[in-house]
């Protein structure tokens, strides 16, 4: 099990199950979203992911995409993104997470929009768009 939470401390989740990979997405909304040249994220099953303190601190932003950012209202944390065409998954920030992470990162998405000033030099995999 995974356990994480936000910032300030008002929003705490677990996770039943496995990370699915961990990609880092360079599109500009998710820079947006979390102020630097990627978002962490790794997609998991809806079920296996729980809020169990601050349901209530949570706040989202639905994008025109159909797109839900959810964020603690409090501190500001991104915490998961949804997709309403994709109810079944949720996209988990992975900087949110406060146990070991075993799981390694695959791959650079929407590289053909990744900031000008960031430079990827890992060796991983990088797709111009979600491959």
């Amino acid at each position: 099990m995974q356990k994480g939470s936000c910032l300030c401390g008002a929003v705490e989740y677990e996770i039943t199950g496995s990370l699915g990979p961990i990609v880092f997405c360079h599109c500009a909304r998710c820079r947006k979203a979390n102020g630097s040249a990627f978002a962490a994220v790794s997609a998991i099953p809806a079920a296996n992911f729980h809020i169990v303190k601050g349901q209530e601190s949570l706040s989202s932003y639905r994008s025109d995409a159909g797109v839900h950012r959810v964020f603690c209202g409090t501190c500001g944390s991104p915490i998961i993104g949804t997709r309403e065409n994709m109810p079944e998954t949720v996209r988990l920030r992975i900087g949110t997470l406060d146990t070991q992470v075993e799981t390694k990162p695959s791959d650079h998405v929407f590289v053909g929009s990744k900031a000008e000033w960031y430079e990827i030099v890992d060796g991983l995999p990088q797709h111009k768009e979600r491959p």
